[in-house]
């Protein structure tokens, strides 16, 4: 009765799913309510959830929670830590979750609610979640190895060098596109200005507090951060009234680009305990308190979409926000979301040190990328919920009158005094030319919000969420840009070993240097583009992403079909290898292969100024010369990407063709298995809610490095040999408690930015 009960339950959430797909497929010329993409996205990770990721757990990978883990073999209190599987979920969770899936949904409503929901929907159950699982499960098996190693292993030592060229060019054109977001957001909004200008000095007065006057307290001085940024949007009120203020503090937008640029540099060199984890800290708690607080008011008020399921601009391919047709700009604009090669990085990094069981890779991958994905409906709900009128007239540059009369004759109405009367409620100067998304998703997001406050409150919420935005953006810009000059500094470090010590001034100057003035070149170029910036850079930032998820899914596939091929066949309670199950991650590959390739080449060859950067490169040379050089460099980075997906889906081709062959033998990499006792793998009884609460608050703990400082405080004296004598080494002799507790927490800060261990 209970597995006829259960069955009937999976038929009901299949046929509910069904009926919301339907709804949204084919109800025509009418507004519906955003209860159906909510059902359809549900009933789809429901699914997926249920019955796809237990089958790759239980078939195409075969999880053994007897065979132990990373953090098993090697627990050292330090690096590899056993961790309860619900606090790795939400360090997990805070990790992969970054601006992607808020901006690109966004930018894809130009196309419609349906393209960028099916895609979203589809693409993460059988693709993004599927490769942060396998991902992780790949790296469990291989002691905790980055993506880079574990490529150079199982394919060879080029394509591992082509993985790390990959992931430092995706850094930099994802910084610059992030910091062109603020800089759009922000330009000409003295209330913005304030509010986010305001979290630099509250960031820093943190940072003195956590090291000189209560040192290590970071979820007290984060609460206390989190109330002053309160503060800061309320404030911001009272400069944006004032003329005075209200002048200084409006920046036209190449200004404000060079501001972010020095802010780039200062954040890279400047010691991390001072504003970079500070930083840090408040982005991760208000990045889930926000995303929580919008899912609940979506879920509460349920707006209507008012966009169209599809715009004439999918077939066309002259979008306002950003020019191409549906095939394949839509799939390059939704990454974050759908499926995102970062989050490769972040199943590589540190989730597989502290994970404790193999089977706990399905929820924490799978699962993970699914709530991530949810993020990305929520997105793209705010932002259909707009009429198509304001959402077109934030989204294209040019003068107020000359944008009316553009989206006029798109057929959507609106006129100069109803964007004007908007602006004003919303507690700012214009709104028309605000392109990049963070400001259309800060409009929806507003009027969320204050729905459910009945309509009060408008321009608070506003600027709120344009905070929001713009503290999580920088955080991962300012963290973005110290990792990649980490990266930077291993390379210089190759030709000449001194430019390779992090802790020296000049190298890390000269790599901090380098590493800002690369994506500044792209973020200058995008402010000064006449179509916005978001037009190049946006497109070019998916293709880039992209690119790392197939050098993922490349991976993925030759490890589980090196699986496949590797057990002997009617060896007793072991199935014969099936090499067809590597079909779950190459139909993704090869989907995003004509993906990335098709927008590469069109962005490069296009004869549409509007899309191809060689064309657009002629017509501006005769107007712009420093344009048409931009547009001439993002052709060539453009086919740097292509000839690095090409290389590396070469090797993998050759490496699966002599597999198949039975040319090579399928030895896989792993590292020898160490099989744990029965007794140790019995799962405890369901969790009480006392349990829940508990796990809550270790889980703040976690997310804000307390925990990390409780390990380091129980780390041991470490013991070397030193002349034939064994010498006890004791880093805190002679000191006080006090300069203990702030060593401990300046290791700590330090370790948390040393690697990339968030998605940016």
């Amino acid at each position: 009765m209970k597995k006829f009960l259960a069955h009937l339950c999976w038929l009901l959430v299949a046929l509910l799913g069904a009926w919301a797909y339907l709804t949204l497929a084919f109800r025509r010329g009418e507004e519906i309510n955003s209860i159906y993409i909510l059902l359809a996205a549900l009933c789809s990770y429901a699914i997926g959830y249920r019955f796809y990721s237990k089958w790759i757990a239980a078939r195409v990978l075969t999880l053994n929670d007897r065979r132990a883990t990373p953090c098993e073999v090697h627990d050292d209190g330090k690096d590899f830590v056993k961790t309860n599987k619900w606090i790795v979920f939400g360090h997990h969770f805070a990790a992969i979750s970054g601006p992607g899936p808020l901006v690109g949904p966004v930018l894809a409503a130009q196309f419609g609610y349906l393209p960028g929901t099916l895609w979203i929907l589809i693409g993460v159950v059988l693709g993004g979640a599927v490769q942060d699982f396998v991902i992780l499960f790949c790296s469990l098996r291989r002691d905790g190895e980055s993506l880079g190693r574990m490529v150079r292993d199982e394919l060879n030592n080029a394509a591992g060098g082509v993985a790390l060229m990959a992931i430092l060019s995706i850094l930099v054109i994802l910084l610059a596109v992030l910091a062109l977001v603020v800089v759009n957001a922000l330009a000409e909004s003295p209330w913005g200005i304030f509010t986010v200008g305001a979290t630099i000095p509250i960031a820093l007065f943190m940072g003195g507090y956590l090291r000189c006057w209560r040192v290590g307290k970071v979820f007290e001085a984060s609460m206390i951060g989190v109330v002053l940024l309160l503060l800061a949007v309320w404030g911001g009120q009272a400069v944006y009234a004032h003329p005075v203020w209200a002048e200084r503090l409006t920046f036209k937008n190449e200004p404000l680009a060079w501001v972010i640029v020095l802010y780039g540099f200062a954040a890279s060199v400047l010691p991390i305990w001072l504003l970079l984890a500070p930083r840090d800290y408040l982005s991760t708690f208000m990045k889930l308190g926000t995303i929580f607080l919008l899912a609940i008011g979506i879920f509460a008020v349920l707006p209507a979409l008012h966009m169209p399921a599809v715009t004439p601009f999918a077939a066309g391919g002259h979008g306002p926000v950003f020019a191409g047709k549906l095939f394949p700009f839509c799939f390059i604009t939704i990454a974050c979301g759908s499926i995102s090669g970062f989050h490769s990085l972040i199943a590589s990094g540190t989730t597989p040190k502290i994970l404790s069981r193999e089977s706990y890779a399905r929820p924490i991958a799978y699962g993970a990328m699914c709530l991530e994905s949810l993020v990305a409906i929520l997105a793209l709900i705010a932002a259909c919920t707009l009429p198509p009128a304001t959402y077109f007239s934030i989204n294209m540059k040019g003068l107020p009158a000359d944008t009316v009369a553009k989206v006029s004759a798109l057929g959507y109405h609106t006129s100069v005094e109803q964007m004007n009367n908007l602006a004003a409620l919303l507690g700012e100067k214009n709104l028309f030319g605000r392109v990049g998304g963070a400001p259309t998703l800060a409009v929806g997001m507003a009027q969320v919000f204050s729905s459910i406050f009945n309509g009060a409150g408008l321009a608070l919420w506003y600027h709120f969420a344009i905070m929001f935005e713009a503290l999580f953006i920088l955080t991962t810009l300012d963290a973005g840009t110290r990792v990649g000059r980490y990266l930077m500094q291993d390379i210089l470090g190759f030709f000449w070993k001194p430019l390779g010590q992090t802790q020296k001034i000049g190298p890390s100057w000269l790599a901090s240097a380098l590493m800002v003035g690369a994506w500044g070149c792209f973020l200058i170029q995008g402010v000064r583009d006449p179509l916005g910036g978001i037009n190049s850079l946006w497109p070019l930032f998916g293709i880039a992403n992209q690119l790392l998820a197939s050098i993922a899914l490349c991976l993925a596939t030759t490890v589980v079909l090196k699986m496949q091929l590797s057990p002997p066949p009617n060896v007793a309670g072991q199935r014969p290898g099936r090499p067809a199950f590597a079909l779950i991650t190459f139909f993704p590959l090869l989907w995003l292969l004509t993906v990335t390739m098709t927008a590469g080449v069109e962005k490069i060859f296009s004869v549409d100024p509007l899309i191809g950067f060689l064309s657009g490169a002629a017509k501006a040379m005769g107007t712009n010369r420093a344009l048409a050089f931009n547009y001439r460099l993002d052709a060539v980075v453009t086919g740097a990407f292509l000839l690095m997906v090409g290389l590396i889906f070469l090797f993998s081709l050759r490496e699966w063709i002599l597999l198949l062959a039975r040319r090579k033998a399928p030895g896989l990499r792993e590292t020898p298995p160490v099989w744990l006792p029965e007794y140790a793998v019995v799962e405890g009884r369901p969790l009480h809610w006392l349990q829940w609460l508990t796990l809550g608050l270790l889980m703040i703990r976690e997310l804000s490095g307390e925990t990390a400082m409780d390990r380091a405080r129980q780390q041991p004296e470490r013991a070397c040999a030193c002349d034939g004598h064994l010498v006890v080494h004791n880093p805190d002799a002679g000191q006080s408690e006090r300069a203990r507790e702030r060593r401990i927490y300046l290791q700590v800060a330090e370790k948390r930015f040393k690697g990339i261990n968030r998605c940016c």
